[in-house]
Order: structure tokens, then C-alpha cells, then sequence
């Protein structure tokens, strides 16, 4: 476990705005579940996500972001997303190290805190189709809206080239 104390969102919003990245935050009661979340969507347009945390047997870790709707079928994903066996969830423990967030609060933003390249991020085709996605900015008291394109150039910018593959059904 390494000593680096994971980024803020406000870290967050200063790295976007220092990459001159538009993005709008609506604060809320903490959501832990895409059914509590529902309550917002009147609220914030745009593409809302689901993210799942997977790991394969060689301990190479995804995160998959999707439409917070879409159905992963997680027998057959790694097909899909280059994992070396069929995958199984991340523990909190390394949610924690990697990606600097806890279960509840996963998102994309993340990859800010994957400094050692550990995670490959997987965005799903028909997600990216969305003008607007909406993320968690490190905690799940809040929703970050972004661009789609912005959010693939955050990535960019972190160090990470994010696959961008149709993973739902």
C-alpha cells in the first residue's frame, strides 16, 4: 500500500479545469446504488453510469463504466475487454489503493488517483454515445457532469488511453 492520500474532488476540479475541461457538480445525499440514484435524473441530463471494479485471475484490474441501465455479462466480459481468464469484483481494499475511492463511490474520475497505471478503464460504446456522462466526483455525494469527449481526454491526461468497447447487452 503505498502513502499517497487520495485526490478531492477538489483536486479533481482543479486538474479539469487546468485541462480547460467544462464540467458542472450537483451535490446530494450520498447515493451507494443506481435505484437511490434514480431521484436525481430530473435533475441531471445525460448518460448516468454504473461502474463495476472486476479483476481476472492474473490480477489485472478494470474498471467498466456503463449506462447505469445496461446488463455486463460478467461470464463473458473478458472476452471483450482483453482480461486473461473470466472476472470476478476488485476488493475494496485495492478499489482503495488503485482509484483512491470506496465501494459506493466508484466512478471514472478514479483513474486521477491510478498513478501506477494499475487499472485499465473500460467505457461502454453505447454510454459514449451520450453528449453528457455523469460520474461521481470521488465520493457519492455529489455527480459530476462532463462532456463524453471531455471524459476521455481527462483520461488521456491522467495517463491512461481508456478502451472505448460496446460491453453491455
Amino acid at each position: 500500500m503505498t502513502d499517497v492520500t487520495p485526490k478531492t474532488a477538489d483536486d479533481l476540479f482543479t486538474f479539469l479545469d487546468g485541462l480547460g475541461i467544462k464540467h458542472s457538480t450537483k451535490t446530494h445525499a450520498p447515493v451507494f446504488t443506481v435505484a437511490e440514484s434514480v431521484a436525481l435524473r430530473d435533475e441531471i441530463p445525460g448518460g448516468h453510469t454504473k461502474n463495476l471494479f472486476v479483476k481476472d485471475k492474473k490480477d489485472q484490474f478494470f474498471l467498466l463504466t456503463v449506462e447505469e441501465n445496461a446488463t455486463v455479462d460478467l461470464k463473458t466480459v473478458h472476452t471483450l475487454i482483453g482480461a486473461a481468464s473470466k472476472v470476478s469484483f476488485g476488493k475494496p481494499e485495492k478499489l482503495l489503493e488503485y482509484l483512491g475511492v470506496v465501494p459506493g463511490s466508484v466512478t471514472a474520475f478514479g483513474a486521477i488517483n491510478d498513478t501506477g497505471g494499475n487499472v485499465t478503464f473500460i467505457l461502454d460504446a453505447e454510454l459514449m454515445k451520450e453528449d453528457i456522462v455523469n460520474c461521481h466526483p470521488l465520493s457519492n455525494d455529489a455527480t459530476t457532469s462532463i462532456g463524453s469527449a471531455d471524459l476521455v481526454r481527462f483520461m488521456e491526461a491522467t495517463g491512461h488511453k481508456p478502451l472505448v468497447l460496446k460491453v453491455t447487452s
